[in-house]
């Protein structure tokens, strides 16, 4: 068995799924805010936000969004906007690392689609993009981060990566997200195995 040590990491982002938040600025226009703290249980979302970034603000005004799960294609675009930010002035706890961008439609190559029931536009080049409105703000630890409970309303896939038969499921080998870790992108690799819940639900996704 191998030894362990004690270490002093700067993040936690062991691997995680990148998002791409879509909410509706103070002006009208919308905003895309990339984010690295994501994870879903049954109808609901739950964010990690910065408490000074743009997304917040919009959503603490007006609570529609849309979580867009990019694919591994997309990393180019994310990184054109990653170093970017909603907010002018650009907050201090930002500086020098970020610059103002009032356009990350243009600067990343995103098209916008309008939603069904929310307000905040769909990014059309991600495989999933899922209307949500937030319901709760938490301030974590110092009050640098927020974390916002959001359900879901309505889930949108590529018909590329839905499996045909009968109801609605992903198809989990055409599916590939990308994901974060320790400030790394990465592509999802073969699949190695299958929870026994995946053959109880649908008998089909049984791996032989």
């Amino acid at each position: 068995m191998e030894r362990t040590r004690d270490v002093d990491l700067p993040v936690l982002y062991f691997g995680t799924p990148v998002a791409l938040i879509t909410t509706v600025s103070p002006d009208g226009s919308s905003n895309i805010g990339p984010i690295s703290s994501a994870w879903a249980l049954d109808d609901r979302y739950l964010l990690g936000l910065g408490s000074e970034g743009h997304t917040l603000a919009n959503l603490r005004r007006v609570p529609d969004l849309v979580i867009n799960l990019p694919s591994p294609e997309l990393v180019e675009a994310i990184e054109a906007i990653a170093p970017t930010t909603g907010c002018s002035p650009v907050p201090e706890s930002k500086r020098p690392a970020y610059r103002h961008e009032p356009d990350k439609w243009s600067l990343g190559g995103f098209t916008p689609v309008a939603s069904d029931l929310v307000r905040a536009p769909r990014i059309a080049q991600c495989p999933v993009q899922i209307e949500a409105r937030a319901e709760q703000f938490l301030p974590i630890g110092d009050g640098g981060a927020v974390a916002v409970e959001a359900k879901v309303l309505r889930v949108h896939v590529h018909e590329s990566i839905v499996r045909t038969g009968k109801g609605d499921r992903i198809d989990t080998d055409a599916w590939q997200p990308l994901y974060y870790s320790f400030r790394h992108y990465f592509a999802q690799g073969q699949r190695v195995g299958s929870n026994f819940r995946a053959e109880l639900l649908d008998p089909s996704s049984a791996v032989s």
